[in-house]
């Protein structure tokens, strides 16, 4: 057993019994080909078993340099243990952005593009649509490169750990930009209900926070972007929801230093679009997390359908979020083929109560044709999580390409992909 065998939440304890930190690629294919089975650990951020191993785990802890940015085609090229927060602030002192940023900044971009991990806007997809290329080393050792041309990029690029070990990313950039953040209280289902596409298009990103004590929103987080610094004079009501007087937390009764800066100061782009800063630690406190995708479409109608339930959900929630994903073609993300809406929850630390609770919310979220997210904790059965994804039969058929032993086979990946 190695030390600190557990996740960020501390609520998985890996299984692997062996642990490496590997420097260089030649040393990862060495590793791959003298073991049996074995999985690559980013930045510890998944709350289920995704990322385990029953033999080894090498972590990608040491593989952290920017290693160049060719601004003619506006791509920057990383190491896979890159984190977002360091990423980005390099990028913006060479002039450059990424399209959005998940409300975290301290997680790995491998990590995070393999698992489908989002932020917020109608416009912008998951983080991985971003990837125009990838380097990864094959249950042979052999060192594969895929770029967008290639026929099974799309396959391969949310490929949850299965294809191999990443060691590059190549991501687009655009230039850099500032933005604000404003924030405003109470926002109620019924305003929601009249006014969800003016409210989610009203900004560059939009995130919506309760506790489903009610019917109403707690906080609406509007980020928009500003050209030459200059912020827009936010209105004192968004559909009902009043301008926050102050800094606040997601969770109001949490100090909001840790937050990014909001009030309408502008700002970089990579200090706004995250919902907490990178030098701080972003947990509230010891947490768990679900959060579950679906057309968005049936974003009102899904959300009523929670709040029929809130009852059960709210004794046992920190905080929820709500937010929406542009489709994509990435095979195995939750917002293939379709725009999506995400309903998020950071529960407390009570696992056995929490998977009481999950079923409710995916009966609930069924007639919708909910997906969770990979990383996040969930209780669907496979049989019924596989009929979403329509790809499977070919993603399955490129693991056995790569993989064809499959030594980067893991439980998660036995129970809910083959």
């Amino acid at each position: 057993m190695f030390e600190n065998n557990r996740n960020w939440a501390g609520n998985h304890v890996f299984s692997a019994k062996q642990f490496h930190e590997p420097e260089t690629v030649e040393q990862i294919q060495e590793l791959v080909l003298r073991s049996e089975k074995l999985k690559a650990l980013g930045a510890r951020h998944s709350f289920n078993d995704i990322a385990d191993s029953p033999g080894a785990l090498i972590s990608l802890k040491r593989f952290d340099k920017i290693l160049g940015l060719d601004r003619g085609n506006r791509t920057v090229t990383v190491e896979a243990g890159v984190r977002y927060g360091e990423l980005c602030r390099w990028l913006d002192s060479e002039g450059f952005a990424l399209h959005n940023l998940a409300s975290l900044p301290h997680i790995s971009v491998a990590g995070a593009c393999a698992t489908g991990t989002h932020g917020s806007g109608d416009r912008n997809g998951n983080l991985a649509t971003a990837v125009s290329g990838m380097e990864f080393v094959t249950a042979a050792g052999e060192v594969v490169h895929l770029s967008r041309d290639h026929e099974y990029f799309d396959g391969a690029v949310v490929g949850l750990g299965g294809l191999g070990i990443i060691t590059k990313l190549s991501l687009d950039v655009s230039p850099s930009f500032q933005m604000q953040q404003d924030v405003f209280k109470n926002l109620s289902l019924a305003e929601l209900e009249e006014h969800f596409e003016d409210l989610f298009s009203s900004g560059y990103s939009v995130s919506l926070f309760t506790d489903w004590r009610n019917s109403n929103f707690n906080q609406v987080w509007l980020k928009r972007r500003i050209s030459e610094g200059v912020a827009v004079k936010a209105e004192r009501e968004l559909f009902g929801a009043t301008l926050a007087a102050t800094r606040l937390h997601p969770i109001e009764a949490l100090s909001a230093e840790n937050c990014t800066e909001q009030m309408g100061i502008p700002g970089p782009w990579w200090e706004r679009l995250p919902h907490f800063r990178m030098e701080f630690t972003p947990s509230s406190g010891e947490e768990l997390q679900s959060e579950y995708m679906l057309p968005r479409q049936y974003a009102v109608s899904a959300l009523h359908a929670i709040d029929e339930i809130r009852e059960h959900i709210s004794p046992l929630l920190q905080i929820s979020e709500i937010r929406t994903i542009a489709a994509d073609d990435l095979w195995m993300s939750p917002c293939y083929k379709r725009a999506c809406v995400a309903i998020h929850f950071t529960w407390k630390k009570d696992w056995d109560a929490v998977r009481q609770v999950l079923p409710l919310i995916e009966e609930a979220l069924a007639q919708f044709g909910a997906r969770p997210h990979w990383g996040k904790l969930f209780t669907m059965d496979s049989i019924h999580l596989q009929s979403h994804y329509e790809k499977l039969p070919e993603f399955r058929a490129l693991l056995q390409r790569y993989d064809p032993q499959g030594k980067f086979r893991n439980a998660f990946l036995d129970k809910y992909i083959y």
